[in-house]
C-alpha cells in the first residue's frame, strides 16, 4: 500500500523532509506510518495529526492511499 506523508513546520527542518511516499504494510496506524517515515526517530510531544485532513490519533488507522500529516501545535500571539 502506498501513502503520502507531509511533515510541516520545525518537524520537516527537523527530519530533512517535507514529503514522502511510504510503501508500507497493511493494518498500519499513525504512530507506525511516523516510525517507518521517520525511520524510528523519536516523536515529539503533543504532536498533532491528521488523515486527509482530518485530525486524527495515534491509533487511528491508515489505509492505502491515504494523505497522512505531521504537525507541531501551533504556538505564538
Amino acid at each position: 500500500m502506498t501513502i503520502t506523508v507531509k511533515f510541516f513546520a520545525s518537524l520537516s527542518e527537523q527530519l530533512g523532509k517535507k514529503e514522502i511516499s511510504l510503501n508500507a504494510q497493511d493494518n498500519l496506524t499513525l504512530e507506525n506510518v511516523w516510525s517507518q517515515a521517520t525511520n524510528n526517530a523519536v516523536m515529539p510531544t503533543k504532536l498533532l495529526m491528521a488523515i486527509n485532513m482530518e485530525y486524527a490519533q495515534l491509533t487511528d488507522p491508515v489505509n492505502d492511499g491515504d494523505e497522512v500529516a505531521y504537525f507541531p501545535p501551533v504556538t505564538g500571539g
